[in-house]
């Protein structure tokens, strides 16, 4: 967790070649120490059952104790424990309401503040705006490279949401959990791309979030509150349009055939 204010903090927009570069690199490195104790046991307690029969067999790499190492989770909660954005995701608004059993609580982004603070174009102003707006992007009161390297959710298109997704997928064993957050006037053939999308890329599970789908969904901009107090902004018949979408890219999806990416010591 932590990989968007991470990126912000070293002036890297999430939506570029080089935070894909960056998070690749990161994702090898884990998993290459993740191999490493895992290797040191199967030399003394042998390999997992079936290890012959797996992709992970051969010659050249080291035999492994474990079938699988790592994994990148959603983090959510813990990562309000830290203090910082979860898992692999982007933020998802520089000033938003969090709904907490059925309050809403105004929050900022503290990494920007403290920049702003420490670069002197903090004022009250500024907060005032990104409280109501969400964003930082397109505000005359930031400077451009800033507003680079705050972008959120809904402003990152979905091609650089599964690029970075896929970036990391490569050296993870297990699935990378990420969403793809779309406009509330999404339509089933947007979602219809990402998920063919996912499949050509090969990352092994994808989240798409069509805004204001849910009448009470816990992350929203301020200046949205009210918009989504009712019921959804789309009608029922979209929606079973929608999920009849769904099922049949997946359907579609599931009769393919995935190949195991592997430990990340192997040859790329």
């Amino acid at each position: 967790m932590g990989l968007a204010e991470l990126l912000a903090s070293i002036g890297i927009s999430y939506d570029s070649d080089q935070a894909v570069r960056l998070t690749s690199r990161i994702a090898r490195r884990i998993g290459e120490r993740a191999c490493q104790e895992p290797a040191s046991l199967a030399e003394s307690r042998g390999t997992f059952p079936l290890y012959h029969k797996s992709t992970l067999a051969g010659p050249g790499p080291p035999s492994l104790r474990n079938a699988q190492l790592t994994s990148l989770a959603p983090t959510g909660t813990i990562s309000l424990i830290a203090g910082t954005t979860a898992g692999i995701e982007t933020m998802f608004a520089i000033g938003y309401l969090r709904n907490i059993l059925g309050r809403h609580l105004v929050e900022t982004n503290p990494l920007f503040g403290r920049i702003a603070r420490d670069r002197g174009f903090y004022s009250d102003q500024l907060m005032t705006g990104i409280a109501r707006t969400g964003r930082v992007r397109g505000n005359a009161l930031v400077p451009t490279d800033v507003q680079s390297a705050f972008p959120t959710a809904l402003e990152i298109i979905p091609k650089w949401h599964l690029r970075m997704q896929a970036a990391a997928q490569r050296y993870i064993d297990a699935a990378v959990s990420k969403t793809i957050n779309l406009p509330a006037d999404a339509t089933t053939n947007d979602v219809r791309s990402i998920f063919l999308a996912s499949w050509r890329a090969r990352v092994k599970g994808i989240t798409v979030y069509r805004y204001g789908s849910k009448p009470g969904q816990v992350l929203l901009p301020p200046s949205r509150r009210k918009r989504l107090r009712g019921p959804c902004a789309r009608p029922h018949r979209l929606r079973r349009r929608l999920c009849r979408s769904h099922l049949r890219v997946l359907s579609r999806i599931g009769r393919e055939s995935t190949r195991r990416r592997g430990c990340a010591r192997r040859s790329r």
